[in-house]
């Protein structure tokens, strides 16, 4: 399973390209996306979705792509994407918003449904299937909007700023979901919380100005810090000598 982006520039209208040429493959089980405001984090994730389109250059999943008549239903139930601010319906329950979600993404009513049950009890909220989604609180409204990605078997998430918002508690019970997940579909998370990211991801990719400034696993990532001392320390560091540092 890979996420292939060739040759893509992107720019918003009347502005500077936000995505500059780029080459990059998502082939890992979880990938933390990493870079500064600005950077082009959110729009890359975009393209992905098939939310954007590149101006130049491709974007593909196991070779579809989304911009083909044919291909586009596939790969847009292949690819699933949490943007950052997710909306629920008002007075809806998490039964009915995940099996919502699968019936837009073309599952019919009855499949979506059945699926719903199971897509909520993998992000662990199996006693939560029948509250409304607005009693939830905010990490739980998160799982939600996570089972809506799995409802209809997505082979990739694209999670854009999933722990903005969430406590401590609730960020670490989204890192250990995440680590659930990584075996069953591929996870690609964009973020600025790097404290944690050997608990939960695999690799990590650094972006800078629409281009890529590394892109590998995470211990070669935090063998840029140099440091010895605690983990969250020594991501810090990483980050901070990838980015002085320029291209990987």
């Amino acid at each position: 399973m890979t996420l292939t982006f060739r040759e893509c520039t992107f720019g918003y209208r009347g502005g500077d390209d936000v995505i500059q040429s780029l080459d990059l493959a998502f082939t890992s089980g979880a990938t933390v996306l990493l870079g500064p405001n600005g950077a082009g984090k959110s729009t890359l994730l975009s393209l992905g979705a098939s939310a954007l389109r590149p101006r130049s250059g491709d974007v593909t999943f196991d070779s579809l792509s989304p911009w083909n008549r044919k291909q586009s239903a596939t790969y847009r139930t292949s690819v699933a994407w949490l943007p950052q601010k997710p909306t629920f319906l008002s007075g809806m329950t998490c039964r009915q918003h995940v099996t919502y979600a699968g019936w837009l993404k073309g599952m019919p009513q009855r499949d979506a449904s059945s699926a719903s049950g199971e897509a909520l009890e993998r992000v662990g909220l199996a006693k939560q299937v029948d509250r409304k989604v607005s009693e939830l609180s905010g990490g739980q409204q998160q799982r939600v909007a996570i089972a809506q990605a799995l409802v209809h078997r997505a082979k990739v998430l694209l999670l854009d700023e999933p722990t903005v918002g969430l406590d401590p508690k609730q960020r670490r019970s989204f890192l250990q979901l995440i680590t659930s997940l990584r075996n069953e579909v591929q996870v690609i998370v964009s973020t600025h919380d790097i404290a944690d990211i050997s608990e939960a991801f695999s690799d990590v990719v650094v972006l800078h100005g629409g281009r890529v400034l590394f892109n590998d696993s995470v211990p070669s990532f935090l063998a840029r810090s140099g440091t010895q001392g605690a983990p969250e320390r020594a991501a810090e560091d990483a980050y901070t000598a990838v980015l002085e540092g320029g291209s990987w």
